[in-house]
């Protein structure tokens, strides 16, 4: 398999499922500004969107978007127990959590990283954002992860998506549930080894 992502990020997500899986996979790394790959190749000849993460499958069939690659990741080594069984209500859960924390979180954050969003807009996106954190700052009281004590893929996409705060200048220090909870996943093999994999872990 081979995994094309970009540093830091959303395609950080299932490289750290990857790993957590103790899949063998080859990395690809694409310049997100040129949309290139470094032997020079067009990434939109791959992935005519232009956009990570992309997981490509040994017969060739490529998968776009982060919640469908962790869970097909998930579902190869269920062993693991990265995701609950298809079908469960549990594995029902899990997509909810997918899927809000691309479309409200990492959708939320993406205005923040545009520079042509106007200045006196980037307050309300600001407070939108904390509002939609401190709800799940909320769920994570008295969890280890998400879903409990068990750690799940879509742990992997809160993790990642959380540490853009840092990147775009917004105060997530007094959410100490999250703070507990990155904490948590940052102490991970699998995350400091997909960390350490995109230099992001000296």
């Amino acid at each position: 398999m081979k995994l094309y992502y970009a540093t830091g990020a959303c395609s950080l997500s299932p490289h750290i499922v990857l790993h957590e899986a103790g899949l063998p996979f080859t990395a690809v790394k694409v310049n997100t500004k040129t949309h290139q790959l470094s032997d020079g190749t067009d990434y939109y000849s791959i992935n005519p969107l232009g956009y990570v993460p992309l997981l490509e499958l040994e017969d060739g069939t490529r998968l776009s978007e982060t919640p469908a690659i962790v869970q097909y990741i998930a579902d190869l080594v269920p062993d693991k127990q990265l995701a609950p069984a298809n079908g469960s209500l549990a594995r029902y859960q899990v997509q909810s959590w997918l899927n809000l924390i691309g479309t409200e979180l990492h959708r939320g954050f993406a205005p923040l990283f545009n520079p042509a969003t106007p200045a006196d807009y980037r307050p309300q996106v600001i407070e939108r954002l904390l509002t939609r954190l401190a709800w799940v700052d909320q769920q994570l009281d008295g969890r280890a992860y998400l879903m409990g004590e068990e750690f799940n893929v879509a742990d992997t996409y809160l993790f990642v998506v959380t540490s853009w705060a840092k990147l775009v200048k917004v105060d997530i220090a007094h959410l100490a549930h999250i703070a507990a909870f990155r904490q948590r996943m940052s102490e991970r093999p699998g995350v400091q080894a997909a960390l350490k994999a995109e230099g992001l872990l000296r």
